[in-house]
């Protein structure tokens, strides 16, 4: 029916436990084998992360801090860095890029790196804990990996290993190794899925992929053949090159060369808006904010910045007008302006749950199911969109310049025949 393929791989993963609370350990020595919560001061607010000795007390991600504080009295609450973890981020990522053949950064604290081949010069495995050894040394954070066949059973391994462990999961230990495990432990599974299984008395991977993959199918549709091949330890997924992930990028070019500030600004704000909805869609962030312009003589400038991962518009224009300020400085007539995110990982916007406005995320997540339900354009920001008046005056200064062109083409007309 179906092939494993690729068995003979070796793909590790890499994950950095409790990452924010590992950071702000590395800060402050003081809160280490203490309950740590990261997120935002106010009730409202919601839980980034926390530590494991936190969760002892059953506070998760997602929770709201009101409650967790409820749950652990003696919880050590702090508002998220997100300049900083970005910044460790980014540490860990140099050194797996120094050493890896081929990697793949998945999300702010995890990695995919594919070894496949190094056991005929060096060893998988002990290549992977050498590795797993040098981070620990260069950064001070906890670590966990899990060595497999493929990136699925990889992942898994690695939830196994935490807190700062290894696992490795042999070709031939791969269906013993999965099937006592939870349902729950399968990547793609979420709580919708999770809830669906278990109402049918599916509570291991053991039995989920014993069950007919026809059934599978009927109940989940494509979602049911891929869920039976990973608990089949089946995933043909390649880890993909880093360097080689795309950016998402718009340009504009105008009728007519411009130098209108408020108006090169106002297109920079409406291009932004819809390129980060994009982010958003595809569960991405960026951490590079690119801006270009091209002058009327052709004459092309870019100016990039790293930032903090996000998809928030009003982070990223911010990032932008900056970037376009002190780009523009010669005045000159633009031809056109163009906007690039890049070094985009995958994760939801839950990185900024340490917000105190939770309101914030709440306006996103409905601006973008309308966007969804009638098409992009269909809630725009004030700043992005040229109001009546505007439109107005644009379209006077377009006659007023046709206008002085017809004149102008009248006269060398009469010079000509004079």
């Amino acid at each position: 029916m179906f092939h494993t393929g690729n068995t003979d791989r070796s793909i590790l993963h890499l994950d950095l436990d409790t990452f924010f609370v590992s950071v702000e350990r590395l800060r402050n020595s003081r809160l280490i084998g203490k309950p740590v919560i990261i997120g935002g001061m106010s009730d409202r607010s919601v839980v980034s992360s926390c530590s494991y000795e936190a969760r002892k007390f059953g506070v998760s991600s997602a929770m709201p801090v009101k409650l967790a504080r409820n749950m652990c009295p003696d919880a050590i609450i702090i508002r998220g860095d997100m300049e900083a973890y970005s910044n460790y981020s980014h540490i860990v990522t140099d050194i797996i890029a120094e050493k890896s053949p081929l990697y793949e950064k998945s999300s702010i604290d995890e990695h995919y790196v594919d070894i496949t081949g190094m056991d005929r010069f060096y060893g998988c495995y002990k290549w992977s804990h050498e590795l797993r050894q040098h981070i620990i040394n260069e950064t001070g954070l906890p670590i966990s990996i899990g060595l497999s066949i493929n990136k699925t059973v990889s992942k898994i391994a690695t939830g196994e290993a935490k807190p700062n462990g290894e696992v490795e999961v042999g070709k031939e230990r791969v269906l013993p190794f999965l099937d006592p495990l939870s349902i729950s432990k399968i990547p793609m599974i979420g709580q919708k899925t999770y809830h669906v299984l278990r109402s049918m008395g599916i509570a291991t991977i053991f039995t989920l992929r014993n069950i007919p993959i026809e059934m599978l199918e009927k109940l989940m549709g494509k979602n049911g053949i891929e869920v039976w091949k990973r608990a089949n330890g089946i995933d043909s997924t390649p880890v993909f090159s880093y360097s080689e992930q795309k950016s998402i990028s718009t340009e504009h070019t105008f009728e007519k060369d411009t130098t209108d500030v408020a108006r090169l600004n106002q297109i920079l704000v409406s291009m932004i808006e819809k390129i980060a909805y994009d982010l958003r869609k595809q569960e991405k962030l960026t951490s590079c904010v690119t801006v270009k312009i091209r002058y009327s003589n052709f004459d092309t400038h870019t100016l990039q910045k790293r930032i903090p991962y996000t998809a928030f518009d009003h982070v990223l224009t911010d990032i932008a007008k900056e970037l376009f300020a002190r780009l523009y400085q010669r005045r000159m007539l633009i031809r056109l302006i163009g906007v690039r995110f890049s070094h985009l990982v995958r994760g939801v916007q839950q990185l900024d749950m340490f917000d105190d406005t939770p309101e914030k995320i709440s306006l996103y997540m409905a601006m973008d199911r309308i966007r969804r339900r009638f098409g992009r354009d269909a809630v725009r920001r004030a700043a992005g969109v040229m109001t009546c008046s505007e439109k107005e005056e644009r379209e006077i200064k377009r006659l007023e310049y046709a206008v002085n062109e017809q004149k102008m083409m009248e006269e060398r007309l009469r010079g000509y025949w004079h």
